[in-house]
């Protein structure tokens, strides 16, 4: 894992407020570099995934991870700088390919890093990092607690029945693995309901399965990998239980 981060702006000025104001709000003392590509031979864009520490002190809750995309005009001596906070890396990674980043050059591989606990895992979030703009992100959940997971949810604008998509991830500290399920409801109230009570399976997708109610997995993994499916992403507005002043959380365990 590489901690440095450096971003060769010292001689550069900011486009505009917008990235002086993104730039200005990362402390990079606070980020911890989990995978980063930097363009050759000119350096004039940078992609770089990292885990926010300074999170772990705020609301519960709060995404963890942050992704930011530079881009240098070296001619005109400017820069734009983009920042996008995230519950899991594969809704950061898939920010970052809309920013021209390969997305071979953003993953997390081996090392430090907690594996997926099955096929299923890999097939969801290549999934998610493939989706393009297919998801509007409704909302996220970070717990570093028990259960240790975090969750996204999605409005899908390609999905034809139960368009809002629930992406959950759990760890398994003691095995050291991870797992990524997707739900599927027809509303943002049956999935705040799931999340609440937790009594039945998460509801997998229609597209899952055929007519018959046969799980064809397989077959929905294959044309995902062929680059056809794609997921969603949204807001809710449902209440959630908050601590009333700023706690330090432990840094999140599935990456590190």
């Amino acid at each position: 894992m590489n901690n440095i981060l450096d971003f060769g702006l010292a001689d550069l000025s900011p486009v505009d407020e917008d990235s002086e104001e993104a730039m200005e709000a990362l402390w990079a003392g606070d980020l911890t570099v989990l995978s980063q590509h930097h363009t050759t031979p000119n350096g004039s864009h940078s992609f770089v995934l990292a885990h926010d520490r300074s999170v772990t002190w705020g609301i519960p809750g709060e995404p963890q991870l942050v992704a930011i995309a530079v881009a240098r005009d070296l001619r005109q001596s400017t820069f734009t700088f983009e920042t996008s906070h995230h519950a899991t890396a594969s809704f950061a990674q898939n920010w970052l390919a809309e920013r021209g980043c390969p997305l071979e050059r953003i993953a997390l591989h081996g090392g430090d890093y907690i594996e997926p606990a099955d096929d299923l895992t890999l097939q969801v979030e290549q999934q998610i990092q493939k989706s393009g703009t297919r998801c509007e992100v409704l909302d996220t959940y970070t717990s570093d607690d028990n259960p240790s997971e975090a969750w996204t949810l999605v409005n899908d604008s390609q999905a034809t029945q139960a368009p809002v998509r629930l992406f959950h991830e759990e760890w398994n500290h003691g095995a050291g693995t991870y797992t990524m399920r997707e739900g599927a409801c027809p509303d943002v109230g049956v999935a705040q309901t799931w999340l609440d009570e937790r009594s039945e399976p998460l509801p997998e997708p229609p597209e899952y399965s055929d007519h018959n109610g046969a799980v064809v997995r397989a077959r929905i993994a294959l044309s995902r990998s062929a680059g056809t499916s794609p997921t969603p992403q949204t807001g809710l507005d449902a209440p959630r239980a908050s601590a009333a002043v700023p706690v330090q959380r432990a840094v999140q365990g599935r990456l590190l």
